[in-house]
């Protein structure tokens, strides 16, 4: 032990009770999960707790639950009021790890506002925000979900090189922070989405293969990403049936959540395309229906763009040029259009001026289209490229670390080496000191073990000498001061009974049924000096057998014994006694309930406690090599049927208690 250096400090006094920001984690891991399935009860709950609060950043902590919530059922009138209160409370707070945890959710939601309203290059200077702040606190795992987000902001722009660097980049933060796998699936389906974009499909299918491993484990808004994105890369590829299949399975998954509204109208929409590419217009007209007022209403220019574009096509479908040129005439082009809905719009107008025998502006749309596939194509092959380099220098990066960790490694193992051939001798000296020590232990236990079993029966076989002569002395002093002529049946009785009692004397233990039965001889010899108005009753529950009940001998009759002599000869009126044995799960209760008047510590006839003490003594030996204790108490109870007072003895003995010494 020499070799060991040891040290002695004081040990902090922590406080067991939570904070309330242990209590705001708390319950933030509970509703986590649900924010998206029941998010008005979720906020409700949010704000009830919020104005319990007395710390401000727990208070904005709930706030910003309650901002997540509106954003789930696309209440964006609450959300952009919360978002101003809770940057008004940031603004005039100092900095702390745990504000930057408040500033970095509350950038992270109004970037999804702005996602969620079309304004991307302000989503993505909110997520970068949100990323740097949450670098200064001290919730790291929420890293990957901020990257996640900053990547679809990428990507909603064109910048897919950057979608898939921040979405590797996130990949590298669940590594390191050791996430499990399910939490890499929106990583997965995101750079499936960038690939579906650049048409590399042979990477996308193999990110959608690997999130589809964790799809059961998925939220519905994930499970609504992976299907709405998975249909349309085959919508790219001209795979309008399996394109359809996706798109009705995310409408059937969101039609059960009322607050995914958004993700279900999302679906039809895009539903309603592949019906007109595969001619279906009656199929068409029905989702455009029901999407379309949603859209309106919120005034999504991109998607009010897509939705013209599905009603020229629906329209010229059915040879209706006259209700083609009236949306024409109605739409208007945004500025900030994607170049594939553009792409879609340009080759239903050449088939329309096709029609109308236009040909000179249906060749203007035909070179307009082919000039925007070309520079569509040329913006992937670039965008490839920026991928493919940026893949290269992580890869460089994660190597150059990896080499580094491989030669410190390398050095940690030429100090160990050395370390262990000093360490070897030392443990050696220690492990036969060790086992010296061991033996000598084990030597003093089995001599300690010996001699306390040879003090327990000794100190058992004085416990009941001491007893069984004063019970017996007792019942014989009462009997012979009355005796007449049904002595000869009183003294079989009373023969049984000394008989019995020298038995029991001599056993540790006995069945429950033979100590009632001596319990019953015991009460009838005392019937005649208690009086007519004295009665017992033993219950017994069903479940209970008393030839396979076992318990110390004496258990019952002494606080029996006690009843009769110190609370029921010298009482008025009826003289009552009850003994109940019922069952628990784990073992079995015993109660010996009396109408005495209670335990009064300064009777007279209060006794001398013997009794009471050997039982206890007993008790207390047997349970210092059990497990599970037999348990003991002594209490006055109100008998309130009787309105009096009476002394409860009640024990609890467990099932499988051992009683060898």
């Amino acid at each position: 032990m020499l070799l060991l250096p040891t040290s002695c400090r004081r040990n902090p006094v922590v406080s067991s009770e939570p904070t309330e920001m242990d209590v705001f984690d708390s319950f933030f891991q509970e509703i986590c999960d649900s924010i998206s399935f029941v998010p008005r009860k979720i906020r409700t709950g949010a704000i009830t707790r919020m104005q319990q609060c007395n710390d401000s950043l727990v208070y904005y902590n709930y706030l910003a639950v309650a901002l997540k919530t509106c954003l789930s059922s696309y209440d964006i009138d609450s959300a952009r009021l919360l978002v101003r209160q809770i940057e008004e409370y940031v603004r005039r707070t100092p900095a702390t790890p745990g504000l930057a945890d408040l500033q970095s959710e509350c950038s992270n939601m109004k970037g999804n506002l702005f996602a969620r309203t079309g304004h991307m290059d302000s989503a993505e200077y909110c997520f970068r925000d949100s990323y740097e702040q949450r670098q200064q606190g001290t919730k790291m795992e929420v890293l990957p979900d901020i990257l996640i987000n900053l990547a679809d902001a990428c990507n909603r722009q064109g910048k897919l090189d950057r979608g898939a660097y921040w979405y590797r980049r996130a990949l590298l933060l669940c590594d390191s922070l050791g996430l499990l796998t399910a939490q890499k699936v929106p990583i997965y389906y995101g750079l499936a989405q960038v690939y579906s974009s650049l048409r590399v499909f042979d990477l996308c299918d193999h990110y959608y293969d690997l999130a589809l491993r964790s799809y059961s484990q998925m939220l519905p808004f994930e499970k609504h990403f992976y299907l709405n994105n998975r249909g349309t890369s085959y919508y790219f590829r001209g795979d309008y049936r399996t394109a359809t299949s996706y798109f009705k399975q995310a409408v059937a998954l969101t039609a059960a959540y009322p607050d995914m509204n958004y993700e279900l109208n999302l679906s039809r929409i895009n539903l309603a395309d592949c019906f007109l590419r595969l001619s279906l217009p009656d199929s068409a007209t029905k989702y455009l229906s029901l999407c379309e007022p949603f859209f309106r209403a919120m005034k999504d220019s991109s998607a009010l763009y897509y939705l013209d574009t599905q009603h020229i096509q629906l329209a010229l479908l059915r040879k209706d040029l006259s209700e083609a040129t009236r949306v024409l005439d109605r739409a208007v082009t945004p500025s900030d259009i994607d170049p594939d809905l553009i792409h879609i719009r340009n080759r239903y107008l050449r088939q329309y001026y096709n029609e109308l025998g236009d040909y000179r502006t249906a060749y203007y749309y035909l070179e307009k289209d082919q000039r925007l596939d070309d520079s569509i194509r040329n913006e992937r092959i670039r965008m490839r490229i920026a991928d493919m380099t940026l893949r290269y220098q992580q890869d460089s990066t994660l190597m150059a670390h990896r080499l580094l960790l491989q030669e410190q490694h390398t050095e940690v193992l030429k100090l160990r080496q050395t370390q262990f051939v000093v360490l070897a001798f030392g443990f050696l000296a220690l492990l036969i000191a060790y086992f010296v020590y061991v033996y000598n232990k084990k030597k003093r236990a089995l001599l300690l073990v010996e001699s306390r079993r040879t003090v327990s029966t000794l100190r058992l076989e004085n416990i009941r000498n001491r007893l069984s002569p004063h019970f017996i002395f007792n019942i014989l002093n009462q009997e012979m001061t009355d005796l007449d002529d049904v002595r000869k049946k009183k003294f079989s009785s009373l023969v049984k009974l000394m008989r019995r009692n020298l038995e029991l004397a001599e056993q540790l233990r006995v069945t429950l049924a033979e100590e009632l039965d001596f319990v019953r001889t015991y009460l009838e010899l005392e019937q005649r000096s208690l009086g007519s108005r004295f009665s017992y009753q033993i219950t017994i529950a069903s479940a209970i057998n008393p030839e396979q009940v076992t318990l110390p001998s004496m258990l019952i009759q002494i606080p029996v014994e006690n009843a009769v002599k110190h609370a029921l000869k010298d009482k008025e009126g009826d003289r009552l006694l009850w003994i109940t044995i019922v069952d628990s799960p784990k073992g079995v209760d015993i109660r010996i309930t009396d109408n005495g008047g209670g335990y009064r510590s300064n009777s007279v006839r209060r006794g001398t406690g013997t009794g009471l003490k050997v039982i206890m003594q007993t008790i207390q030996i047997l349970n210092q090599k059990n497990r599970e204790a037999i348990d003991v108490s002594v209490r006055n109870v109100l008998l309130e049927e009787y309105g009096e007072t009476g002394c409860q003895v009640a024990y609890y003995l467990p099932k499988y208690y051992d009683y060898t010494i």
